[in-house]
């Protein structure tokens, strides 16, 4: 499938057990966190990072009652 956007990036996320703890151990190993925890409703809680080397990543935790 073509892309809707090609200036649109690719984010691999990651499954977590909990955003806030992962946020915290991005943010101590020197990584960034460039969205903040948010909610995806009936489905769980987000939050996009930036690696060392600017690379994105996700971080997801799944949760229904988000």
């Amino acid at each position: 499938m073509k892309r809707q956007n090609p200036q649109r990036q690719v984010t691999n996320s990651i499954d977590i057990k909990s955003v806030d703890k992962y946020s915290s151990k991005v943010q101590q190993l020197c990584g960034k966190v460039v969205y903040p925890k948010i909610a995806i409703p009936k489905m769980g809680y987000f939050a996009g990072c930036l690696d060392t080397k600017g690379n994105s990543f996700g971080v997801f935790e799944y949760n229904a009652s988000a």
